[in-house]
């Protein structure tokens, strides 16, 4: 058959057909070059010249002109020069293998022109019984089976902290009318939303305590079926009596307590260090948009059913949440035996898993510096965070003249502008840390970032004159703020992944206290003071932040 076309016009790696116990040379004389060849796969560039010249000998046949091509380039695919015919004295001379580097991966092109070799074609069943067929396949795994196990992990994650939010905030909008069922006064609301805290400050440590030592899968699923129970029966310990209800929202709080510790460790087993902050970025962003989801769809719940359906309703999304986690998470990639290796690889970049904790190094963890740049740099974020969060309102309502329906609807856009800009945040500092910028330089730029944006638009906060710049501001400080969730939020799992529950535990304390303290002295400013007055504090505490951070924080491990 003449090959005046070109054949094979790349040979690779991607079909094999072993045959054993099988005479090459009987194979290939019989081989005709036919459609069904269409892939020839070269062991060698000489086995091939050695076998195409040797059925040319055989045949007799007339060999005009052969090209091949040798390339060991990977990158540039270049071509080594090639040897022609007209080069070659004699047809043995022809089939000596031309000189080439070792290379990391080879392709060989071959074009042949006038060439003719003769013989039946190879059947089916002239070919051995143990004869394999490695490589190509018709199959295609589903997209589900070939999505990332640890973006899997992650996404779970994201819906656990959207459901947190959403079970949080609905009382803040159910409360309206079960103060007006049950009589309750002013003083009366402002306990029953400050019990949440009671629980929610206990179990901060204790949460990384137990997810270092038992896997955050164990302690994270924990907390949602804790906080999802508690959600349900809420309506039901509000009609029994206020000590009942303030206890069941002091066990709402216990199990969302354990949700960041948790989730931390977990996340700091699966992402390695090139894909952390937007992962992370990602997860918090769930409770941004829980938040908003919360205060959508309350009132709408509220008007249809009444209050109670609020409580059913996201209460009872947790048990599917938790039927799917518990079938689809792992505490660390160890543990999945359904990871592929490639992944698991790419997850621990060239180390090794740690045996789980089993002892807290207290002395050892408070002796570092950089843990204290965590516990006061969350300090001073979140005392800005909470006061605006949660004063927001009132501020529309005072100072900008907005009527209470208009500022519910204000008051979700911080949340939008933070899930976005967190993101954001999440890919820039990815992205520095790929391309080679140090873990250190990258924390401090996008936490200054979280601490100086906002103290910049606090301040021109107080100087704006019309009520559109004033919504703009606030906005754009809580969307520079967001950029928090690639620096400090993200450092716990540089400084001491094995330890990333406790390390998160503890500043999150220190979080939580600054809300409970700044959103009461807030109050007492507003009583001495003016809105002037509640921002150049949280503009103080901004400023003192980024000096704490930038001089002693960094993102190398200092916790083994």
């Amino acid at each position: 058959m003449l090959l005046g076309e070109r054949f094979g016009r790349h040979a690779t790696r991607s079909t094999l057909l072993l045959l054993q116990n099988y005479s090459r040379s009987t194979a290939m004389s019989r081989l005709e070059m036919s459609g069904q060849f269409q892939q020839p796969v070269l062991e060698s560039s000489r086995d091939y010249l050695t076998r195409a010249c040797h059925n040319a000998s055989i045949k007799k046949r007339v060999l005009s002109r052969v090209e091949c091509f040798l390339s060991s380039d990977p990158i540039n695919s270049g071509w080594l020069k090639p040897r022609r015919w007209e080069n070659f004295t004699s047809l043995e001379s022809a089939c000596v293998q031309p000189e080439y580097k070792l290379p990391i991966r080879i392709r060989a092109d071959c074009k042949a022109e006038q060439y003719e070799i003769t013989g039946s074609p190879l059947n089916p069943s002239d070919v051995p019984a143990e004869a394999v067929g490695i490589g190509d396949t018709n199959e295609i795994s589903p997209w589900w089976q070939e999505f990332p196990k640890r973006w899997t992990i992650v996404l779970l994650c994201f819906f656990a902290f959207l459901l947190c939010n959403m079970d949080r905030v609905n009382m803040s909008i159910a409360i309206l009318p079960m103060s007006s069922e049950f009589t309750w006064n002013p003083a009366t609301v402002g306990l029953i939303q400050s019990s949440f805290f009671w629980g929610y400050l206990l179990t901060q440590i204790l949460g990384g305590i137990w997810a270092d030592r038992f896997g955050g899968k164990v302690v994270l699923g924990f907390g949602v079926v804790w906080w999802s129970l508690a959600t349900i029966l809420t309506p039901l310990a509000a009609k029994i009596g206020l000590p009942c209800l303030l206890t069941m929202r002091a066990f709402m709080g216990i199990g969302e307590g354990v949700a960041m510790p948790a989730m931390n460790n977990i996340l700091s087993k699966w992402i390695p260090v090139s894909e952390r902050s937007r992962s992370l970025a990602l997860v918090y962003s769930g409770m941004y948009l829980g938040s908003v989801t919360g205060l959508a769809l309350s009132p709408l719940l509220i008007s249809k059913f009444g209050w109670p359906s609020v409580f059913y309703a996201f209460g009872s999304l947790g048990s599917v949440w938790f039927a799917l986690w518990q079938s689809k998470a792992h505490s660390s990639p160890n543990d999945d035996p359904e990871l592929s290796k490639a992944e698991k690889r790419h997850i621990l970049g060239g180390g090794t898993f740690k045996e789980p904790v089993t002892s807290i190094p207290w002395r050892l963890i408070l002796s570092k510096a950089p843990v204290w740049a965590l516990i006061i740099s969350h300090f001073c974020h979140n005392w800005g965070t909470f006061i605006l969060l949660t004063w927001m309102p009132t501020y529309y309502n005072q100072v900008l003249k907005f009527n209470l329906t208009k500022s519910g609807l204000l008051c979700v856009l911080p949340w939008l502008t933070m899930a976005i800009f967190a993101n954001i945040g999440g890919w820039i500092a990815d992205t520095l840390v790929q391309k080679g910028v140090s873990i250190t330089n990258v924390r401090k730029i996008m936490q200054s970032i979280g601490f100086l944006g906002p103290a910049l638009f606090l301040t021109l906060l107080s100087k704006v004159q019309t009520p559109a710049m004033a919504v703009l501001c606030m906005a754009c400080s809580q969307g520079s703020d967001a950029f928090s969730q690639s620096g400090l939020y993200s450092n716990h799992q540089d400084i001491g992944p094995r330890y990333a529950g406790v390390l998160l535990g503890l500043s999150n304390t220190a979080g939580v206290l600054a809300g409970v303290f700044g959103t009461a002295a807030t109050g007492y400013i507003l009583q001495k003071g003016s809105w002037d007055s509640v921002f150049k504090v949280a503009v103080a505490l901004y400023i003192v932040g980024t000096v704490v951070w930038n001089v002693f924080s960094t993102g190398e491990r200092v916790l083994e």
